[in-house]
């Protein structure tokens, strides 16, 4: 299964669309980028294997495989990319702003049950970053 995450920058974050299997489900935010710099940056664009993970903070969520320079960027729900996220990416339902949304849960979770139901039946998830 193929995600693809079209992304826009701007200089106080990054916004994105989100596609499954070449279907719209969702936007993204991020922070802005800032040569990768861990906590700060949104991470390089590229292909990424997704796998699932859980933390006592997000329960079930996933994380991105050999990110250059860094290590546990996450996708989980968040409404504010610059107060809620670390280098980690956020769907939502829609934007309000630069790396801002609003109902980050629902579209989260339709990712999450199509990603899991893949993982069940043992295929390999990517998530493609473009500009």
């Amino acid at each position: 299964m193929e995600l693809v995450l079209h992304r826009t920058y701007f200089k106080e974050g990054t916004n994105g669309a989100l596609f499954m299997n070449q279907q719209f489900i969702g936007f993204c935010i991020e922070l802005p980028w800032k040569d990768n710099l861990k906590r700060m940056s949104c991470i390089p664009e590229g292909m990424y294997e997704l796998k699932p993970r859980y933390s006592d903070k997000f329960k079930h969520h996933l994380v991105l495989q050999n990110v250059p320079k860094r290590s546990l960027i996450l996708i989980h729900p968040a409404n504010d990319a610059n107060k809620e996220l670390q280098g980690c990416i956020a769907p939502v339902s829609s934007l309000t702003g630069i790396a801002k949304g609003l109902q980050s849960r629902s579209v989260f979770q339709k990712i999450l049950s199509a990603c899991y139901q893949a993982f069940d039946r043992k295929e390999k998830v990517t998530l493609t970053i473009k500009n």
